[in-house]
């Protein structure tokens, strides 16, 4: 079955502060368990269109799959000023499960900036955690250590680079237009090697181009100083010992093995995988394994 033959008519839920976030769900709306998506920085909900597909099928009995867009990206509203930040999406997704998720177990995939705020929902939300949720996949993400990136780069360039983002963030933040770009092609090259690994697709180059032309410009960077700020290293500590399983593309340029292992040490009970060749964008890249890997989850969660 597509995507489009599962995926039911998207919604709109605003949050407490009045931004409206864009939703969408497939699978059995009845389903014991309910898998929520939670996509990265600059990207969009999509991020998740393959995995959304797939996900019932792989899990192999009734599940119901909860998707959105952060404030700030996609199809949801601009992200207020000074509101653009993971604690603050943390906040969104415990109102989300409140509205659309309000009984029933829940398992939390979070890719970059969405393991982040799962992250900072067990920090901030420990009794949701504890009590509803029985399942974690942690996908290309970070505990810390995101201020100045070295992207693979020699310590001299990444200086440069860092300094020169530094500059572009700061022209976003003052930026009244509404989205980051018109086009989005000229970005493709420059992406394609920050966020893939070897024998990328390029449509897949061309949808994250334009996920990020669309992202809110003062959300963009608003964003991005939160994540120069995650430090949540002690929030894994947090997490119910529950199954959970944490991803890492090899040649993952933006959260690189290391901080891969550092998340899986505090998490001895989780599975870690890591997948040669791929780079940020596991749900694209390795859509088949990530599927697979939180239908494991799943599974054991409902047993």
């Amino acid at each position: 079955m597509t995507l489009g033959q599962q995926e039911r008519a998207g919604s709109t839920l605003t949050t407490s502060d009045g931004v409206g976030l864009a939703v969408d769900e497939s699978g059995d709306p009845n389903a014991p368990i309910t898998v929520l998506l939670v996509h990265g920085w600059t990207l969009s909900r999509r991020t998740w269109d393959r995995v959304m597909a797939d996900l019932p099928g792989s899990v192999g009995s009734s599940v119901r799959v909860v998707r959105f867009d952060h404030r700030g990206h996609g199809d949801s509203d601009p992200s207020p000023r000074g509101t653009a930040e993971i604690a603050r999406c943390a906040d969104d997704v415990a109102e989300l499960i409140a509205e659309l998720i309000p009984t029933g177990p829940v398992v939390l995939a979070g890719h970059s900036m969405g393991g982040m705020t799962i992250m900072a929902l067990a920090e901030r939300h420990p009794r949701l955690m504890a009590e509803r949720v029985r399942g974690v996949a942690l996908i290309a993400t970070s505990s810390g250590g995101l201020a100045a990136p070295d992207l693979g780069l020699p310590g001299p360039v990444a200086a440069v680079f860092n300094a020169a983002e530094r500059r572009i963030r700061s022209a976003l933040a003052r930026s009244e237009r509404s989205r980051v770009g018109d086009r989005s092609a000229w970005m493709r090259p420059g992406l394609r090697w920050l966020l893939f690994g070897s024998g990328a697709a390029s449509g897949d180059v061309a949808r994250s181009a334009e996920w990020v032309a669309q992202c809110h410009p003062a959300s963009f960077a608003g964003f991005r100083e939160s994540l120069a700020e995650h430090e949540r290293g002690d929030a894994l500590d947090e997490l119910p010992g529950v199954p959970t399983v944490v991803l890492a593309g090899l040649a993952d340029r933006l959260c690189p093995l290391p901080h891969a292992r550092v998340m899986s040490e505090r998490l001895p009970h989780a599975g870690f995988f890591v997948y040669a060749g791929a780079g940020h964008m596991l749900p694209l890249e390795r859509a088949e394994e990530v599927t697979g890997r939180i239908a494991d989850v799943t599974r054991s969660a409902l047993e």
